[in-house]
């Protein structure tokens, strides 16, 4: 029998959660399956990856065969660098304890990677949001002047309308003034 290490699918449309499993490689995708040794939920930013070490290293070890994408994860959990230096214990290239050394130093040094990209992840939204704001505060700026521009003038043409009929009164008085002067 031909074992592969694959996906399952199971979650709503458009919202996919998948199970790692091995399964015979006749059987259909959502089929009858041997093992489950781990879930994959890609919907998730990093994507989740919750998985069973030492049985998908046992599953990789006697031959399963994965699939691409499953290739991908096992490999970014390090299944496939802790068989290598399995094999390379095999072959006497060295010893046990320093090819688990080595596998600690890859999966630290992993972790400080990611650990980095995170924070300039983290730093980079912090700069968005930043730019976002002073971006506003310029817009909120520029409607306040245009509000204020606007009222003003609003108050001007307020004033003009009123001061023709206050000045008209005082225009006739001044009329009437000079008119009462020459007949006196």
């Amino acid at each position: 029998m031909a074992t592969k290490i694959r996906l399952q699918r199971h979650g709503r449309k458009g919202y996919a959660f998948y199970s790692i499993v091995i399964a015979d490689s006749r059987a259909p995708r959502d089929g009858k399956f041997t093992e489950k040794i781990g879930t994959y939920n890609p919907n998730t930013d990093p994507a989740t990856v919750d998985l069973n070490f030492e049985r998908a290293l046992h599953w990789v070890l006697v031959g399963a065969q994965p699939t691409d994408t499953v290739r991908n994860i096992l490999s970014d959990e390090g299944v496939y660098m802790k068989k290598h230096l399995l094999g390379g214990v095999t072959k006497g290239a060295f010893g046990e304890a320093e090819a688990e050394a080595k596998f600690e130093a890859w999966k630290n040094n992993k972790e400080a990677g990611l650990a980095a990209l995170k924070a300039k992840q983290d730093e980079a939204k912090a700069a968005d949001a930043k730019a976002r704001l002073e971006a506003e505060k310029k817009v909120n700026e520029t409607k306040a002047k245009a509000l204020a521009e606007k009222k003003a003038a609003e108050e001007a043409a307020k004033a003009a309308a009123e001061a023709p009929a206050e000045e008209a009164p005082a225009a006739e008085e001044a009329a009437e003034a000079p008119a009462t002067e020459t007949a006196e």
